[in-house]
């Protein structure tokens, strides 16, 4: 518990505070002069993003974290809100309005949905066609380089308008609220 606290950058105030317990507790679990109790084992495997076989066993795998590169970002969207919500590493589970969201499967876009790529002063202009309607919208834009990830919240009934700063190529995402995950490389 040490381990991953410290990783996290947060204090035993800051992880008690998370867990309503005691501050007290966290340091006597760190000292081994006490364990964290059964009820709470789930909770601290959910805030630190590990298994609880791994809190169990007290000690985590030697695995190197790999590289992290923006084009392999997971993206998800809220069923009910709308709400969008990424990840660059293995999250394990994500949630919104009490669902579990599953990452969304980008699909190359077909030639008549692919989003129009201008070049506009010291960047790209991008535009669509697309309908924008309350039912058939797209929810929003993303420009992912390895190192790079933009995201732009586009809204219903509002038209699709998205200034690009000029970067090296990359991969432009959107999601339509009916076709799903699209993506083109630019």
């Amino acid at each position: 518990i040490r381990q991953l606290r410290r990783e996290a950058g947060l204090t035993q105030r800051d992880l008690a505070e998370a867990l309503h317990i005691t501050d007290k507790a966290v340091s006597k679990w760190e000292r081994g002069q006490g364990c964290p109790d059964v009820s709470l084992l789930s909770d601290l495997a959910d805030f630190f993003q590990v298994s609880m076989s791994d809190i169990l066993a007290g000690e985590l795998p030697n695995s190197l974290p790999e590289g992290i590169n923006m084009k392999k970002t997971n993206y998800y969207v809220c069923p009910l809100c709308g709400h969008i919500t990424f990840s660059t590493g293995g999250a394990l589970t994500l949630s919104c309005c009490g669902r579990k969201l599953e990452p969304l499967i980008p699909v190359a876009a077909p030639p008549e949905q692919r989003l129009t790529v201008e070049p506009y002063e010291d960047g790209y202009y991008i535009s669509s066609p697309h309908p924008m309607t309350k039912e058939h919208f797209i929810s929003f834009v993303a420009f992912a380089t390895g190192e790079n990830l933009q995201i732009f919240k586009q809204y219903p009934e509002w038209e699709l308008q998205v200034h690009l700063p000029l970067r090296r190529h990359g991969t432009l995402l959107w999601y339509s609220a009916q076709e799903g995950m699209l993506f083109q490389r630019i």
